[in-house]
């Protein structure tokens, strides 16, 4: 699978491994500001959010490298979901649970929803209430208010420091009623990027290859499992998708020309597929380079198998590697000066990193005896 990505500069190499902004146990580097209140130191049915295990402890790493605990963040019931029915209705428990959930799954929030917090006497006056919510350990708030307006929703929403008393993130967002989620998931990321100096990642989708339908083809969905669609329909083999870095078009593998695995392009908003290498017995495992503009990927010549580069259009095909061994899995780096990819050529698959134009290649691992699946991280 492949979420959808952002242009990226610099980075460090990571092996067989995914960089989260907060995982349990061992926190990894993020960025993020200072935060108000920081202390000193599937298709048949909707995904279902797994809560941390308990006794599980997420640690967030601020930019000076000291650490903190999650965000106690109270999000108390939405007082005025009974007046909406039907339609608008719906749509308003959509927002309202869209954004618990982004929230939730950011990694930044431990949150306190109505179960914990209907122990409280709120009154409706913040001067009083904040007292109230802080008692529980509620560092911010969340208020939210949903209203209809004809035949669309307007919410705004504004987190509150506690500890201040004052509003730090206010947004107002009017749309239609099967906007319901992409304005949930947007201010779930306008928060997140408040707080830690970078965009969260609700707006994401993801794009991955299934045979649910009888053939193998690319599918999207959002980053949380909602709204999977198929986005190919070869009726043959189809695999290996990534995305170039705006998030508008996907590379992909795919047998259904007849000549082997070959290299395709879709269009998300068009729908328009566009063939890129479709020449020799074997293409696999393309890959956008950070500006969008070249592609790498495996390219079989007889029985080997070489890391090849060429422009978005199949244009100025170039060899980067000349091995006995398989080459595979190419990977660019986020300035796009480097490759890394898995070669065989030492006996057993290792992590290999060659320059974009094919020069000063060189081997950077060499503990254990199968390495492979290189990913840079973003920063």
């Amino acid at each position: 699978m492949r979420h959808s990505r952002r242009n990226r500069t610099g980075g460090a190499l990571l092996i067989g491994a995914l960089c989260w902004a907060a995982q349990a146990q061992q926190p990894p580097a993020a960025s993020a500001p200072a935060l108000p209140g920081t202390p000193a130191a599937a298709p048949a049915g909707a995904p279902v959010t797994q809560p941390a295990a308990p006794g599980t402890t997420i640690t967030i790493v601020m930019p000076d490298g000291s650490t903190r605990a999650q965000i106690v963040l109270a999000i108390p019931p939405l007082s005025n979901l009974a007046a909406l029915q039907g339609t608008a209705g719906n749509a308003a428990r959509t927002i309202d649970q869209t954004l618990r959930r982004d929230l939730d799954k950011s990694g930044i929030f431990r949150l306190q929803e109505a179960d914990e917090l209907a122990v409280l006497t709120l009154t409706g006056d913040l001067a009083h209430d904040a007292d109230q919510y802080r008692s529980l350990g509620a560092e911010m708030l969340l208020q939210n208010e949903i209203k209809q307006d004809g035949d669309r929703l307007v919410i705004e929403g504004r987190l509150i420091d506690l500890a201040s008393r004052q509003p730090i993130v206010g947004k107002r967002y009017r749309g239609t009623f099967d906007l319901a989620r992409r304005i949930a998931h947007t201010f779930a990321d306008e928060i997140v990027l408040y707080l830690t100096g970078k965009r969260g990642i609700a707006l994401t989708s993801i794009a991955f290859a299934s045979d649910r339908d009888g053939e193998k083809e690319i599918y999207l969905m959002d980053y949380d499992g909602f709204d999977q669609r198929r986005i190919t329909g070869h009726r043959s083999i189809s695999m290996s998708p990534a995305w170039r870095p705006t998030g508008d078009v996907l590379s992909y593998v795919s047998y259904f020309g007849g000549q082997g695995p070959s290299i395709y392009l879709a269009d998300i908003l068009s729908g328009r597929k566009s063939p890129v290498v479709t020449s020799g017995s074997l293409n696999t495992s393309p890959t956008f380079s950070p500006d969008g503009r070249r592609l790498a990927f495996a390219r079989g010549l007889g029985s080997n198998i070489e890391i090849f580069t060429c422009r978005r259009d199949g244009s100025e095909l170039r060899q980067l590697t000349s091995s006995p061994g398989i080459d595979t899995n190419p990977a660019w780096s986020p300035n796009g000066n480097e490759i890394a990819f898995t070669s065989s050529r030492s006996g057993s698959p290792q992590i290999y990193v060659v320059d974009a134009e094919g020069t000063n290649l060189r081997r950077v691992t060499f503990d254990g005896d199968y390495n492979e699946g290189a990913s840079w991280s973003p920063d």
